[in-house]
């Protein structure tokens, strides 16, 4: 990834309009969408002063570069920069309501991630990072030079298409060869602007070129994250993982060969001790039925594990001989054992149930599985 060289006044004066943007993930140097860097983006406008509306006036006789924000003030460069602060830890920092320690945390700042300056009392600053606003002590910050160069060490200059579909030339020639195009308004990472009205970009590790009349270019260094924005990705996470356990508890184990006569007697069995639970809860035992036959642990059969000694107390009292003998068996039952047979699980490889509250393991309606 190209980083920007510099936060000098040169580069800013080449109408590089700074910005912050959170961006947890690496980026790539795959042409990106604008309007998307990750599924947790948060833009905000320029790193100096998020909040104005900035129009640059560029002189090309004069290093001088001022801002203007409207007719009556004129605001230097110098001076915009005195207002970024740039976090100064190794992993992250606590950023809170109020300026002390028992204020409660608004949200985290992170190592490389920056923002503005809105207040300072008494060794704590006030900042503005992306969503998050808030108190940060000041020995865990940086400001004014050391900011800038950690900014521009840490930061990425981005080159944003202003059209729906922007070539991108193997030269800095308007009839050279297009390398690829960018649509929708999505972006690459800048090079270098050659000041002949072309600019060249990293394209998939390619170096091209485009018009700079028809792209905008930002730098752009990580946001903090605010505690409503790391709860909402902490529950999207835990999410995540739960559906990834219960695809891991439903992933098929593999098919047994059983015959009509022990499909009846694990439908019997299955009867006998979920008759009365869902369809899922009917699978689940029949399953753990099957676990105990794979398992290399218990008979290898499906009838040497149901009448184990001390095991399924329907098969030891004789009510899984006589439902299996008078036939009267529900079709829920039947089809939850064909489906145990088959490989199916919903408890994964557990080998143990019992009626919910006694024991730990997955719940399925009275009860527990481990």
């Amino acid at each position: 990834m190209t980083k920007a060289v510099g936060f000098s006044l040169k580069v800013l004066g080449l109408g590089m309009a700074c910005s912050l943007m959170f961006n947890t993930s690496v980026m790539t140097l795959d042409a990106r969408e604008n309007r998307v860097l990750t599924s947790m983006s948060v833009g905000v406008g320029n790193i100096i002063n998020p909040t104005d509306s900035l129009v640059k006036d560029v002189t090309s006789d004069s290093e001088e570069v001022v801002i203007s924000e409207s007719e009556n003030e004129e605001v230097t460069i110098e001076e915009k920069e005195s207002n970024l602060v740039m976090a100064n830890v190794s992993s992250a920092m606590n950023i809170r309501l109020e300026p002390n320690e028992d204020s409660d945390k608004t949200g985290v700042l992170y190592k490389d991630c920056g923002g503005r300056i809105l207040e300072q009392k008494d060794g704590w600053t006030k900042i503005e990072s992306g969503d998050l606003v808030g108190w940060a002590k000041d020995e865990y910050l940086l400001f004014g030079e050391d900011a800038k160069a950690l900014a521009a060490e840490v930061g990425v200059e981005l080159v944003t298409s202003t059209t729906d579909a922007l070539r991108i030339r193997k030269e800095a020639d308007e009839n050279a060869e297009v390398l690829a195009v960018l649509t929708d308004h999505s972006f690459v990472d800048f090079v270098e602007d050659l000041g002949n009205g072309w600019i060249s970009v990293d394209y998939n590790d390619e170096t091209g070129y485009v018009k700079a009349e028809y792209v905008t270019t930002d730098f752009r260094i990580d946001n903090g994250e605010t505690m409503e924005a790391i709860e909402e990705r902490e529950a999207e996470l835990e999410a995540q993982k739960e559906a990834e356990r219960q695809a891991e508890l439903k992933k098929n184990r593999g098919a047994v060969e059983a015959g009509a006569d022990e499909v009846k007697l694990l439908a019997a069995l299955i009867q006998c001790e979920a008759g009365n639970q869902s369809y899922e809860g009917k699978v689940a035992v029949g399953a753990v039925v099957m676990n105990r036959v794979k398992s290399g642990a218990y008979a290898n059969n499906i009838q040497g594990v149901i009448y184990a000694s001390g095991q399924f107390t329907p098969a030891l009292n004789g009510t899984v001989d006589r439902v299996y003998l008078s036939g009267n068996i529900a079709s829920s039952c039947v089809e939850a054992a064909q489906a145990a047979i088959n490989g199916e699980t919903t408890v994964g490889g557990c080998t143990h149930f019992r009626r919910a509250g006694g024991h730990d393991g997955q719940v399925i309606g009275a009860h527990v599985f481990w």
